[in-house]
């Protein structure tokens, strides 16, 4: 989930594109990500202290990427109730240093002796109530020593994938994952049923995408900028298209600018209601779309993909008096029995 250094990016999109096709066989961008970062690194950048700048720049994505995980998992645990489709999950990403063109390098700068550390753990997840830190080395998982695993020299993105597919399969099967601390400690978490998305950092642009089972947020995308309640509301939008399954309903009706259009009103419509039970302002979602709207909504010459920011806005206000309705009336927001879908029953 993250990539490199802010030196030589020219790799970047081709290793994003690549992602696509990897992330359709169940491949995560987390390892894609670290590898193009530890690939950037220069012998110049080496020569002028390149742990320390490298060290920096880990520091600054895992606190970008922490942030979307704590807003993620309030989306998604919040709101499971009302989502047809669950998975149990912790919380959790861990790194693995050979996913890295520098093994070594990367573990001094990020303080390892081994392979395998926690990278973030989400605010409120089951792993937040263990007693694990962030950058905890873990040693084993479920009886199965990490040090084992076969891995390559290098930039061994595989590895970690497989790694976290081990962490769902336990959860999916015995609803526990127990990781184990190479001072001997063990710790049995259990997994809290979510909302079937996970969230990612990605490369070094201004996109935020719905694959339908991720959400992917650019490390430029602007709204990192924005309060966490105008951030949550962007991250709720690209949620809702996984949440509605608009990428299997377009995958069937075609990708026509009239279909896309409806897909991105029903997802405006619904970031509302995903922030409400989240304890967000669900009124960020007007803020977030007034601050967003001049400057990225293209104006007059916009594509027919999305209705005009204003347009959206006037979609999101009717949403919203929806919702202070039934709060005002001691209900919840609960979108699975009150949001009128527009998409999909046709």
């Amino acid at each position: 989930m993250h990539n490199r250094n802010a030196t030589a990016l020219a790799c970047l999109n081709a290793r994003w594109l690549a992602s696509w096709r990897l992330r359709r066989e169940g491949v995560s961008l987390f390892s894609l990500l670290l590898i193009a970062l530890a690939a950037s690194l220069t012998p110049a950048a080496n020569a002028r202290g390149g742990n320390q700048e490298l060290a920096q720049t880990l520091m600054h994505i895992r606190a970008q990427d922490q942030r979307m995980q704590d807003i993620g998992w309030k989306l998604v645990s919040q709101n499971a109730t009302f989502c047809a489709e669950t998975l149990p999950a912790i919380g959790l990403q861990l790194v693995d240093v050979a996913g890295y063109r520098k093994p070594a390098q990367i573990r001094q700068a990020m303080g390892m002796s081994g392979n395998f550390a926690i990278y973030t753990i989400a605010a409120g997840s089951p792993a937040s109530r263990s007693a694990l830190p962030i950058m905890a080395e873990i040693s084993a998982i479920n009886e199965q020593t990490l040090a084992d695993l076969p891995a390559k020299s290098h930039s061994d993105w595989e590895r970690l994938a497989r790694v976290h597919g081990a962490v769902d399969q336990s959860l999916k099967a015995d609803g526990v994952v127990e990781l184990s601390l190479p001072d001997g400690r063990i710790d049995t978490i259990a997994g809290a049923d979510i909302c079937s998305s996970k969230f990612e950092l990605g490369g070094k642009n201004k996109r935020a995408i719905a694959d339908g089972s991720r959400v992917i947020l650019g490390r430029n995308f602007p709204g990192f900028a924005y309060p966490d309640d105008e951030l949550a509301a962007a991250i709720a939008h690209e949620l809702a298209h996984n949440i509605l399954s608009h990428k299997a309903w377009l995958d069937t009706n075609g990708r026509k600018r009239k279909n896309v259009r409806r897909t991105e009103r029903e997802a405006d419509r619904l970031m509302p209601w995903l922030l409400a039970n989240a304890g967000y302002d669900p009124s960020a979602a007007m803020r977030f779309m007034q601050r967003w709207g001049p400057k990225h909504g293209g104006g007059l010459l916009r594509k027919r993909t999305h209705d005009g920011w204003d347009e959206r806005v006037d979609y999101i206000a009717a949403e919203i008096a929806q919702i202070k309705a039934l709060l005002t009336a001691g209900q919840t927001a609960d979108w699975s029995a009150h949001f009128r879908r527009d998409v999909i029953q046709d």
